[in-house]
């Protein structure tokens, strides 16, 4: 007999997503809130930071708030998420690649 070798399969199994519908839009970001999300991400908020700048020039109608999660963007945050339902109108997050 041959030397027996052991080969182990490294195909995982998925984890059941289940799917959300998406906030509907707004009919307008004129005189509203958004949340930019800094999920703490490899310099995140440095592309935070110049999308404020963008909306600061384009729309300078919208406020915006730079809110970075009190954690790092493994750990979730309530905290924030009830401070943007109750203040916002809406959030981009910043999760990464």
């Amino acid at each position: 007999m041959g030397n027996l070798i052991t080969v182990l399969d490294p195909v995982g199994f998925a984890p059941k997503v289940t799917r959300k519908t998406l906030a509907p839009r707004l009919p307008t970001l004129e005189d509203q809130t958004v949340y930019l999300v800094d999920c703490r991400f490899d310099d995140s908020d440095v592309f935070f930071k110049q999308m404020q700048a963008w909306f600061a020039e384009h729309l300078p109608g919208v406020r915006t708030v730079l809110k970075p999660i009190s954690s790092v963007y493994l750990n979730d945050d309530p905290a924030t998420w009830e401070e943007i339902k109750a203040r916002g109108h809406a959030a981009i997050v910043g999760v990464g690649h």
